[in-house]
């Protein structure tokens, strides 16, 4: 089975999107480059994330990856790397 890898900018947009539901913030508050940590991000909320993205994406994450990757642009990178592997 062949799946679209989507691009950094969609995958950032995604990420904007569940970072402003999780911590209840107006997306308009922040950038791709404000550290999640700012955004009140916490361990629930990159658990959370971590299933969201494993269920939408198909793609097995450690919650680490949000520690490893604290801002949204990081972050997008990397899952933008690590769905291409899959």
């Amino acid at each position: 089975m062949t799946t679209e890898v989507p691009t950094v900018v969609a995958l950032e947009s995604w990420l904007r999107d569940r970072v402003a539901t999780y911590g209840e913030v107006d997306p308009s508050t922040f950038t791709e480059d404000t550290p999640l940590t700012e955004l009140g991000f916490s361990s629930v909320y990159a658990l959370t994330l971590c299933g969201d993205i494993e269920d939408t994406f198909g793609v097995d994450v450690e919650p680490t990856i949000v520690w490893d990757n604290p801002t949204i642009r990081r972050l997008a990178a990397a899952l933008h790397e690590l769905i291409a592997e899959n």
